[in-house]
């Protein structure tokens, strides 16, 4: 593909075929609609960011995929597989924080006419499909020109939805060969000193930072820091 008339989803999925495990680097072409019934069991994931996006990747041979997992352990699935691939596609939009990647039926992200969709095929054969939907931040239509009023009455009518609200004290990335040699007592060392702040996320995006601290026997964790978009998406 010319440089010169490079987007963000041609950068994207470059940086996808560069580290999708498979034999041979593959090669991108736009692509056509995709038939259904090969995007049932895509694998999927959102990026929140400067530039925000849905993406979705289909393999057609899964055989590629265990043979890269190495097991035939259902704690390996092709989400887990596939999930650096959609890291280095996701990076070519900036800062930001790519949500958990995830496989179901991603027909209605493929025949979106914002979606742009691309083939991955070597010489002889079509091996699968990567889809993008660039979100622009702020954009949301007809919603962004509602009145302060119209906004607090939608907000009412959420106001009783639960969301799933996460304290992490630390992570650490391991190989699949680790974590299936893992057994009972096995210590994992975390990314983060003893004493250092806990994140606190909300549908797993930061917006706080705390400590740990115990009520009635409970762990519980005290607000220290909360944080602005801007601090959240980094």
């Amino acid at each position: 593909m010319p440089a010169q008339i490079k987007t963000l989803p041609v950068e994207a999925v470059e940086a996808l075929v560069q580290v999708l495990p498979t034999a041979i680097v593959l090669k991108a072409k736009p692509s056509a609609a995709v038939g259904a019934e090969h995007v049932s069991t895509a694998v999927v994931a959102s990026f929140v960011g400067s530039s925000s996006a849905d993406i979705a990747v289909v393999v057609r041979d899964e055989s590629i995929l265990r043979a890269a997992a190495g097991t035939e352990s259902p704690l390996v699935s092709s989400a887990d597989v596939l999930k650096p691939a959609l890291e280095a596609a996701t990076a070519v939009l900036g800062a930001g924080v790519l949500g958990d990647t995830r496989i179901e039926d991603a027909e209605a992200l493929f025949a979106d006419p914002d979606t742009a969709v691309f083939e991955l095929s070597d010489k002889s054969a079509v091996a699968g499909w990567f889809a993008i939907r660039l979100r622009k931040a702020g954009n949301f239509g007809a919603a962004a020109r509602q009145s302060s009023d119209s906004v607090a009455n939608n907000l009412g009518r959420i106001s009783n939805v639960e969301m799933a609200l996460t304290v992490e004290i630390g992570r650490t990335r391991m190989s699949i060969r680790d974590v299936l040699a893992l057994e009972t007592g096995a210590v994992i060392e975390l990314d983060r000193s003893a004493g250092a702040p806990a994140d606190v996320l909300l549908n797993g995006r930061l917006i706080a930072h705390g400590e740990i601290v115990v009520v009635d026997q409970d762990y519980a964790v005290r607000i220290t820091k909360i944080l602005d978009v801007a601090e959240g998406i980094v």
